[in-house]
């Protein structure tokens, strides 16, 4: 393996690997990494390992119970680390079209039969992507075109950030119920997620959470700049805050969603 990855996620795939291979002899012929150890952004305790497992068959519904085993044994024997990712064939590699579109598709715990329709995963495995079997992902012959990433991010924060930040907004007065975790958690995934779509749009090029945060820092109003430090401390795991209160942490998350929204869609969506 790459010396690039992490002890610990090393010992998760060889083990994984181990497994794949026990449960579907004579099928395993790749896998990969994306996602942050790709980026060279992995945090442990916080980071998923994204994977993207290539074998001689397609892997369909009679098949799941054997690979929810697989991925309930690394849970079992890793409860810190959560993996998330795609089982495909090699003509699947860099594919978008919608009927051709359904994959197993390892998320949270649990195997689904689900579409794959991600752009930002094609382009990371190309460009960025580390092979821990198979032929190196500098061999793969799939283009990656800009105008599908930027299409992709501007559909994504337009459906899924849009719908979080109003459901976000619309909880607010129902803030003293959660815990400091949970408001933490959705800092750092509003603020950095969203940063990830501005990069993205600016710079046509995918970046890692910490990385879109500090890009943040460089780019936009200085008003919001002590929220994204607050998302970038508490991805980092740095304790200390920039906020008296959770209300004007969580308020300035709102707002800062709103800004990032509005602004990419006035001055970046122009593919």
């Amino acid at each position: 393996m790459k010396q690039l990855i992490p002890q610990l996620v090393t010992g998760v795939m060889n083990d994984y690997i181990s497994l794949v291979n026990e449960r579907f002899p004579n099928l395993l012929e790749g896998v990969y990494i994306q996602g942050s150890i790709a980026l060279d952004a992995y945090v442990e305790g916080s980071s998923d390992i994204d994977f993207v497992t290539v074998m001689s068959r397609r892997l369909l519904e009679f098949d799941i119970n054997v690979l929810s085993e697989i991925h309930r044994e690394i849970a079992h024997t890793y409860n810190s680390i959560e993996m998330d990712g795609v089982y495909i064939v090699w003509d699947d590699l860099g594919k978008l079209a919608i009927h051709e579109n359904r994959y197993p598709v390892y998320k949270s715990g649990e195997i689904r039969i689900e579409s794959y329709i991600n752009p930002i995963t094609w382009w990371l495995l190309k460009t960025k992507g580390i092979c821990i079997v198979g032929p190196e992902c500098t061999s793969f012959t799939y283009e990656t075109s800009p105008h599908d990433l930027i299409t992709y991010v501007n559909s994504n924060m337009n459906t899924y950030w849009a719908n979080r930040t109003s459901s976000l907004e619309s909880a607010f007065n129902e803030i003293s119920k959660y815990s400091k975790e949970e408001i933490n958690t959705t800092i750092e995934w509003s603020v950095l997620g969203l940063l990830r779509q501005y990069y993205t749009l600016m710079e046509y090029d995918i970046i890692s959470k910490i990385d879109a945060g500090e890009y943040g820092l460089k780019h936009v109003p200085i008003e919001w700049h002590p929220i994204v430090k607050e998302a970038i401390d508490i991805r980092k795991g740095v304790k200390n805050t920039h906020y008296t209160s959770d209300e004007q942490r969580v308020k300035d998350t709102i707002g800062f969603s709103k800004y990032i929204i509005s602004y990419c869609n006035s001055h970046l969506l122009k593919v």
